[in-house]
């Protein structure tokens, strides 16, 4: 299945460390566009099955998610979005090794029932997800190669 938003970018850093990043909380809040932090909910840390309650932030609005880790290795970090009990996107980072550090591609698939996207669009103020997720991945994928190349 076809994407709804994705983008890549070369960096200048480990796969690992890009994993390390990607993976980790407080890591991946640093850099991404709307995803402003969260806590693990009966687990430590990123593994298969863990699930993390997050916060999301877009202006003046803020939404809760619960998200459970579906692939957790030094290729991919990927997890499902649910909000309301209703999966509503998959998130998903992709990490290849190049020969000047590895290529990391960003994606999302959007998985809302078309009944709740006015309730996602009142919540989150985004009218057109797919867009404004391209936006997000293209601002998070820079933020998080500047991150990964600083260490």
């Amino acid at each position: 299945m076809t994407p709804d938003a994705t983008a890549h970018i070369d960096v200048a850093a480990s796969p690992q460390r890009v994993f390390d990043l990607v993976s980790d909380l407080r890591g991946l809040s640093g850099v991404a566009e709307e995803y402003s932090g969260g806590r693990w909910l009966g687990a430590t840390g990123a593994s298969v099955g863990a699930r993390f309650r997050g916060l999301n932030r877009r202006g003046w609005r803020v939404w809760p998610t619960t998200a459970i880790v579906t692939d957790c290795s030094a290729q991919r970090f990927a997890f499902e979005v649910r909000s309301m009990g209703m999966a509503v996107s998959r998130w998903q980072y992709d990490i290849e090794p190049t020969a000047s550090g590895c290529r990391v591609t960003e994606s999302t698939w959007d998985r809302r029932p078309s009944w709740y996207v006015p309730i996602t669009v009142l919540a989150t103020g985004v009218k057109n997800r797919a867009v404004t997720n391209q936006a997000n991945i293209e601002s998070t994928l820079a933020r998080l190669k500047e991150a990964a190349e600083k260490a």
